[in-house]
């Protein structure tokens, strides 16, 4: 039997002025569960491995052949299951050339599966003619636990290859070498890419500043993340920390404008037991329509030990004319997602946990107007961080260490002004509770029979 997840979100709260209940509290309440205002981190309790699914995800069956494909419309979510040593086909319906066309696709594995390191999926994309656009694989690696991986498909316009209009199809197929029938989830979002408005050189950056940067440090905040791409937690730059238990994975976003840049690291800290894991904390870094940008792992001996990311240049278009994927993946502003994954072999070794983890984020680099897209993508808004965005971002204490960088001062700034008009509001409130407390109480003393 499948067991079904229930999603966390903010309900409708309808506010009430009482006697017995000041307005500034009802206020200051609303706030807080809202996250305006700080409140005590407290993780959910979720099954070790479990995946939030997008809400309102449509469950869609993929074919055994193009024919009876069923239909992807960008800007979607849909589910599915990948039985054993099996594959599936969905089709996908495009206009003309003008516009790119991904598809990621997110396998998840039952918990406690046995995988072995390039057990996986591939995700196929072809023409109308049957001619391969695009293939990608995403494997579970070294820690040889079963964890949410993604592959990218994707029709890119402007190519020699896969161009006009008319029915391409995506096919998932499942890497298993193991002997079980037990299917895998799918999360399929299909996203699509105007072309530009005016065109740009089609090169790719010749260089930019590969230097590993000094560590971040200063006090962690608590920060829990999510259980999904849809459920991502917000993350600002800074020194963060979290906990996790074996089995494990948790999802971050950092909004990105143009021109700024993303490093960061994770650290696993110790625990009691002797002996080693490969691959026992995986930091993967995914671009707004999940295409892998990198992915780092550590082995462990009990002993802190911290990994990073490769150091990577700010988000360009002409990133995609770069050969090396990781730089092709930073090609257009939206949130960038930190995914963090402790490896199921640790509970043998060193104990069930909950182990500590530290993730530091730096934010770099000057932000800059987009080149401007002839249309909007499907979903809309996908490709352009708000001010809204970066200001939702928590800060954490980069201890003077640079860690917005240049350019990063506005979204703190635009923080510390929304911290103060709420600190305002708060008090103004308050003080007109106050004042019409007083009020009442002196007309009711005016009414009152003198002796």
């Amino acid at each position: 039997m499948r067991r079904r997840r229930g999603t966390w979100g903010h309900g409708r709260r309808t506010w009430t002025r009482d006697r017995g209940r000041p307005a500034a509290l009802v206020l200051a309440l609303g706030l807080c569960g809202t996250g305006l205002l700080p409140a005590a981190a407290a993780s959910a309790a979720v099954d070790p491995g479990a995946y939030a699914f997008a809400p309102g995800a449509r469950t869609v069956g993929g074919a055994a052949s193009p024919a009876a494909a069923p239909r992807l419309d960008p800007g979607r979510v849909y589910r599915d299951s990948l039985p054993a040593h099996g594959r599936l086909v969905y089709r996908l319906d495009l206009a003309d050339d003008r516009a790119t066309a991904y598809v990621p696709v997110t396998a998840v594995p039952p918990a406690h599966t046995d995988v072995t390191s390039t057990d996986g999926i591939r995700v196929t994309v072809r023409d109308p003619h049957g001619t391969a656009c695009s293939f990608a694989t995403a494997r579970f690696g070294a820690g040889l636990s079963p964890r949410p991986v993604t592959a990218l498909g994707k029709r890119e316009a402007g190519r020699a290859l896969c161009q006009g209009a008319g029915t391409y199809s995506v096919m998932v197929e499942r890497l298993d070498t193991q002997d079980t029938s037990a299917p895998w989830d799918l999360e399929l979002a299909p996203v699509t890419e105007p072309r530009l408005a005016s065109p740009v050189p089609g090169e790719a950056p010749r260089s930019w500043d590969s230097a590993s940067p000094e560590p971040i440090t200063g006090a962690a905040r608590e920060r829990a993340g999510g259980a999904g791409f849809t459920a991502a937690r917000g993350l600002g730059p800074g020194v963060w920390r979290t906990t996790l238990v074996p089995g494990r994975t948790l999802f971050y976003k950092v909004p990105l404008d143009w021109g700024r840049r993303l490093q960061a690291s994770a650290e696993l800290g110790g625990a009691a037991g002797h002996g080693y894991v490969g691959g026992a904390l995986d930091l993967s870094l995914y671009d707004p329509v999940r295409g892998l940008a990198d992915d780092v792992s550590l082995g462990y001996t009990g002993v802190r030990k911290s990994v990073a990311l490769a150091p990577l240049p700010p988000v360009e278009y002409a990133n995609r004319y770069a050969a090396p994927a990781a730089v092709g993946a930073l090609r257009f502003a939206g949130d960038y997602y930190l995914v963090l994954h402790l490896s199921d072999q640790l509970t043998e070794t060193f104990g069930q946990g909950p182990y500590e983890v530290t993730l530091r984020v730096r934010v770099d680099g000057r932000a800059h107007a987009g080149p401007g897209y002839d249309g909007r993508p499907e979903p809309e808004g996908v490709f352009t961080p708000t001010a809204q965005d970066e200001a939702a971002m928590p800060i954490g204490d980069a201890g003077g260490a640079g860690g917005t960088g240049e350019g990063g001062s506005a979204a703190m700034e635009v923080v510390a002004a929304g911290g103060i008009g709420l600190g305002t509001a708060l008090l103004l409130v308050l003080g007109g509770w106050t004042l019409a407390a007083r009020r009442a109480q002196t007309r009711v003393s005016a009414q009152k029979p003198t002796a």
